[in-house]
């Protein structure tokens, strides 16, 4: 019983001690300051606790016992977003998505899913949009909040819970048509029960609705549209009286279509995107999250060694949307739908945007304010930029010229908390 009272006054005090110190300031003097827009030099970055209070030339005062921290030959940019990520999967060339749905404890997916946030975390990337924890229900959720309580550490997560399916069009399935498998995501027949999965996920910790308006079950198992226009725009109607936003998975020109008319706000994928429907989104402001890493991936998976091989019917789709969405002016977001491939190698999807002809200064705008803009979180995050979370990365050299740079990382601070150094 002793060591119990020691131990309680011990942590009263640890707490008292941390709510009674001063603010605590440092000062970040790198070459140059990527701000989420330009590049900048001659910039330093101050902050205070959680926050960026100055950015620009060093024309301010510094307050007494300030840190810090040089970072000659670096440059600093707002911690990374990633935009389209699944934490509670791991790379499909070591588990088939089926076998973790239906193999895989939730306990063991959710061990695995802190083991991924870290390694996010620890690659610069301060932020993750999750679209959907594939059969892990809501667990997402509360992997947010353990990270927010200090319990973890991770990025910061917005969660979209389980994701919504049209019925009979996802999976797993059996061979046997009398055998009833778990899915990857919440099954809906008609608006009622539309409506319900909504409030469901909703009133579970849902940031953000995602649904699946194509999907691979055609008479020959090819991608087709699954819910209605009308189905999307119900959706979007619910979903946007809560202040949140609908995301859509969508590979076929007539998918994109629908759910671009109903007010979707980001399209997924876009594997098989044509002029015509990217013309319509950035006529209705919609934006792409090309994930071209999980792409490539796949055919690796399959056998197709890059750059020996001839590439795939898929990536020479994907390589043709994807130059047809940049002629178009689309705003473009970055987001590799890793979870498919490894945590912590998030940057795959920045080197192929370049390679698939984005400029590096742009891709870097997609990864952070352009993100933060379009998910909803443009006055939180995404920029350097004074009175935002001091979400901040260091990395050797110019990303601005070499995207590559980009994994080359010095420091990761996030709410001015520093993780590495």
């Amino acid at each position: 019983m002793k060591k119990y009272f020691l131990f309680v006054a011990s942590v009263s005090l640890l707490f008292f001690c941390k709510a009674q110190q001063p603010g605590k300031f440092i000062l970040l003097k790198p070459d140059r300051v990527f701000d989420g827009e330009q590049m900048q030099t001659g910039w330093v970055v101050l902050v205070k606790n959680d926050t960026i209070i100055q950015a620009g030339n060093m024309q301010f005062k510094l307050p007494a016992s300030t840190q810090v921290v040089e970072l000659k030959g670096y440059t600093l940019l707002p911690g990374l977003i990633e935009g389209h990520s699944h934490l509670f999967l791991h790379p499909y060339n070591e588990t088939a998505w089926d076998d973790q749905v239906l193999k895989e404890s939730r306990a063991e997916r959710t061990a695995r899913a802190v083991n991924h946030a870290k390694a996010t975390l620890m690659a610069g990337f301060t932020t993750v949009r999750d679209l959907g924890t594939e059969g892990a229900l809501y667990d997402d959720a509360g992997l947010k909040k353990a990270i927010e309580k200090g319990v973890i550490p991770g990025p910061r997560m917005i969660v979209a819970t389980r994701a919504i399916v049209a019925k009979g069009t996802y999976g797993p399935k059996s061979e046997s048509a009398d055998v009833e498998l778990p899915k990857g995501a919440e099954e809906v027949a008609g608006l009622e029960e539309l409506s319900k999965a909504i409030r469901s996920q909703i009133g579970h910790g849902a940031d953000i609705i995602k649904v699946y308006a194509d999907y691979r079950y055609g008479p020959n198992g090819e991608a087709m549209p699954t819910f209605t226009e009308l189905e999307l725009g119900w959706t979007v109607g619910m979903v946007s009286s809560s202040g949140r936003k609908v995301v859509a998975h969508a590979v076929t020109p007539e998918g994109i279509k629908r759910s671009v008319n109903a007010g979707i706000s980001t399209i997924e994928h876009g594997d098989n995107g044509t002029e015509e429907v990217f013309k319509l989104m950035k006529e209705k402001n919609v934006a792409l999250c090309p994930t071209i890493a999980a792409s490539e991936a796949y055919e690796m998976y399959s056998a197709w060694r890059k750059g020996i091989d001839p590439d795939p019917e898929r990536i020479i789709e994907k390589k043709k949307s994807f130059a047809a969405a940049l002629k178009s002016g689309v705003t473009i977001c970055m987001g590799g739908d890793v979870g498919v491939f490894a945590h912590g190698d998030n940057a795959r999807e920045m080197e192929l945007m370049v390679e698939y002809g984005m400029k590096p200064i742009e891709v870097l705008r997609s990864a952070t304010s352009v993100n933060a803009d379009v998910f909803g979180y443009g006055d939180k995050i995404g920029r350097i930029k004074k009175g935002l979370f001091a979400d901040i990365i260091a990395v050797e050299g110019d990303p601005s010229k070499d995207i590559k740079d980009t994994r080359k990382i010095k420091l990761v601070m996030k709410s001015g908390v520093i993780y590495k150094q």
